[in-house]
């Protein structure tokens, strides 16, 4: 029976790593540019997408074997020995060790090496022979060398550096095994750790403000450059322009040259100005004939049915993100009230001393497996998808100089490349935040219960089956010793521990961080609620030259060819 449980708990995991590299690919292929296809780098980013998922969706399968060892009693079920329970734990690390180790590999190697192999393409070079496979793949290797040196001194670093020491009079029994891993793990450990602490920046900025935007931007109507208004608006400019312009041409007898330097200036940027309406004129003319006739009356009445069911929708995702920052802002005010060691340990607890609505849902439901697996993947699509919206709001940037656009149809490989590395740092801070401060008994124990009774004159227990006030859930500092016997963590929380533990540094970071990102979080859903929907006529400006020259390009191309 334990056999039969736990085969259907690793088929409902691979059920939904094939709905993940589904939702990867469909991702990864809407939002590059058709014309720079690279298929190196659209499998790159698909499978580095995938393996981020499958460790940060290994987590419920984590908690629910744990948790299959305890009964709802609070005793530890026939089956479950302690040869049985290493064996689960010991298949478990492993699967964790591989999918954290391919993680770092990606993020630190295979991605940089993929960038320069598509930078080094010279098609005309390719073309004339004059570039081959090997050539190619030197010079991406030279440019990778750097970040392969940065790995070994990573690994160095981790393999060498001393670990934390609990101070005197610190109640760390239960964490004191932490403390006594092997140096490959301790590598392992700083590596993924300093890789979660550049996560953890990227998480702040970009999953708390699209957590908040992405509700907003479904329950409001975007305006659309369909709208009749526009017409008259830009009718209105473009007479506004002309009459100025002809003003300007009346001083000079029509002979720009004579103007002064201020008013030639002035005109030359109205002539700039009514190039733009008229591009733009054409392209909401063309986009409202279009949309005429019968197109434009299904369209209409397809929003008219959607809307409701788009309004829905953002409300649920809008309270659902609420449920996420109350349950986090009440962990982390749990944890810098009742650290048993503060800093010197990265703010680790040892019991949940609030309540929080969003761990306790996910520990009742996974006495249901797989009601919590679902659950869970939900909010890890839901933490994803507002990090891809605040992505394609913000861009890649450098500090406030735009680098990258991240758009639907518009993204090249390079910024292709760059995103998923983003997205594997913030899926990475994802293993530190949902555990630890989203849902952390639900991590650690999931639903385990223990007995908790004190034995009585003769030692002999009483029988929780009667006594059910006795069963009380899991918790790393339960003062019953019959606790130790019955709870088993996960192993995804003694790893999370290990390097918060081993590096207190790493744990301050995260810990800290969750204040920023409660507070980007309100003063992104303040903003965007009360900001008007505009249309970007700047990107569309970009879109329509863009446009054009593809246009040209072809139309230049047929006329070689026809030469």
């Amino acid at each position: 029976m334990a056999t039969l449980h736990t085969a259907l708990i690793w088929v409902v995991y691979a059920v939904v790593i094939a709905i993940s590299a589904i939702t990867a690919s469909i991702l990864i292929y809407s939002y590059q540019t058709p014309r720079d296809r690279s298929a190196t780098v659209t499998f790159t980013c698909i499978f580095a997408l995938i393996a981020l998922l499958a460790t940060i969706l290994l987590l419920p399968v984590d908690v629910a074997l744990v948790s299959s060892t305890s009964s709802h009693l609070g005793q530890r079920k026939g089956w479950a020995t302690d040869d049985e329970i290493n064996k689960i734990t010991f298949v478990l690390k492993i699967v964790y060790y591989f999918l954290y180790s391919l993680d770092a590999i990606l993020c630190l190697l295979v991605i940089p090496f993929i960038y320069f192999w598509y930078e080094e393409y010279d098609e005309v070079a390719a073309e004339a022979g004059e570039q081959t496979t090997a050539s190619r793949f030197g010079g991406a290797f030279k440019y990778t060398l750097s970040f392969i040196a940065i790995t070994i001194v990573l690994f160095l670093v981790g393999f060498f550096v001393p670990i934390s020491v609990a101070e005197p009079g610190q109640d760390l029994d239960y964490f004191r095994h932490l403390l006594a891993e092997n140096h490959g793990e301790r590598a392992l450990a700083f590596s993924i750790g300093l890789l979660m602490t550049i996560g953890v920046c990227v998480y702040v900025l970009y999953t708390s403000s699209g957590l908040a935007l992405l509700p907003i931007r479904l329950i409001k109507t975007a305006a659309t450059i369909a709208n009749p208004t526009f017409k008259t608006s830009i009718e209105l400019q473009l007479e506004t322009n002309r009459e100025r312009q002809h003003q300007l041409g009346s001083r000079c007898g029509g002979n720009p040259e004579l103007l002064s330097s201020k008013d030639r200036r002035e005109f030359d940027a109205l002539v700039r100005e009514e190039r733009t309406l008229i591009r733009r004129q054409r392209l909401v003319e063309e986009t409202q004939s279009r949309d005429m006739g019968r197109l434009m009356a299904a369209w209409s009445k397809i929003e008219a049915v959607f809307w409701p069911i788009k309004l829905v929708a953002g409300i649920i995702l809008f309270l659902s993100g609420l449920l996420v920052w109350v349950s986090m802002l009440l962990t982390v005010i749990d944890k810098a009230k009742n650290s048993i060691c503060k800093q010197d340990c990265g703010y680790i607890i040892t019991k949940i001393n609030i309540f929080n609505p969003l761990d306790r849902i996910l520990v009742g439901s996974a006495k249901i497996f797989p009601l919590d697996y679902a659950i869970f993947t939900a909010l890890t699509l839901l933490l994803f998808s507002g990090s891809m919206v605040s992505l394609s709001a913000i861009g890649i940037r450098v500090f406030w100089v735009r680098v990258f656009q991240i758009r639907k149809g518009h993204t090249s490989p390079q910024a292709l490349l760059i995103a998923t590395v983003l997205l594997m740092l913030i899926i990475l801070a994802l293993n530190y935040s949902i555990p630890m401060i989203v849902a952390p008994q639900y991590a650690i124990f999931g639903s385990q219960k223990f007995c908790d009774f004190s034995p009585g004159i003769g030692g002999t227990p009483p029988n929780c089956s009667d006594r059910r006030d006795l069963v009380k859930l899991c918790s790393e500092r339960a003062e019953n010793p019959a606790a130790k016997n019955v709870c088993t963590p996960s192993v995804a929380s003694t790893f999370i521990n290990r390097i918060t533990l081993n590096y207190p540094f790493f744990g301050i970071v995260f810990f800290w961080a969750q204040f920023f990102f409660l507070g980007i979080y309100l003063i992104t859903m303040v903003g965007s609620a009360f900001s008007s929907s505009k249309v970007n006529w700047r990107q569309i400006d970009e879109d329509a030259e863009e446009a054009e020259e593809e246009a040209l390009l072809a139309t230049s191309g047929r006329r070689f060819d026809s030469t």
